[in-house]
């Protein structure tokens, strides 16, 4: 892996420091992204993420990413599987890339576009091909699957890895993953749902 124009790493210490919470807004299109951005952003979570998988979404990740910009907050784009992908993600205004699975291409593409890059594991080996690639934060996906006891098995022999854990997560079971070990926990719908917000506002307030 060449060096990278940006460190991925001290990005995202950063970016994760005052909220162990992420937003994904995943097919909600350009209206509905708003107005949940807006809410996770009032409830401070500062990271938003919108995965790219049709055109539209790519309409409301730039949608996002100005209103991000109005209020000094950073925009992702996930499900980002490939450097075309990277390049959409840029051109848009992303701050970031997610991606499903671990590959080191887009990991490469991201951060020579100046993009922090949060690519995802599920299997020690893959932590460690992350971790000697000088990665040191992960998406744990499917995280509800994997359950809380993969992030302190993985912690024993990748104590420096922090991951965040994706798929699954709502804010009953956030609270479960932090203890378990994991730094940041990826949320999507709850974040319309009225009793879900106080429950949220509880882990971030931990």
């Amino acid at each position: 892996m060449s060096t990278p124009h940006l460190d991925s790493t001290a990005w995202f210490d950063d970016a994760f420091r005052d909220a162990p919470l992420m937003a994904i807004l995943r097919g909600m299109g350009a209206v509905r992204s708003l107005a949940l951005a807006r809410t996770a952003w009032d409830l401070g979570i500062d990271l938003v993420e919108i995965p790219l998988q049709t055109p539209a979404d790519h309409e409301t990740l730039a949608a996002v990413v100005e209103a991000g910009r109005e209020r000094g907050r950073q925009v992702g784009a996930g499900t980002v599987l490939d450097a075309a992908t990277v390049r959409d993600a840029a051109a848009a205004g992303a701050a970031f890339t997610v991606s499903p699975g671990l590959d080191l291409e887009v990991v490469r593409a991201s951060e020579e576009a100046g993009l922090a890059a949060l690519p995802g594991v599920a299997t020690p080996t893959e932590v460690q091909r992350a971790h000697t690639a000088g990665l040191r934060w992960l998406k744990a996906f499917p995280a509800s699957l994997l359950g809380t006891g993969w992030f302190p098995a993985l912690a024993g022999p990748f104590p420096d890895v922090r991951f965040v854990a994706t798929g699954g997560m709502n804010a009953r079971n956030a609270a479960d993953f932090l203890d378990a070990g994991v730094r940041v926990v990826a949320v999507g719908s709850a974040l319309e749902d009225e009793t879900e917000l106080a429950r949220l506002a509880e882990v971030i307030a931990r």
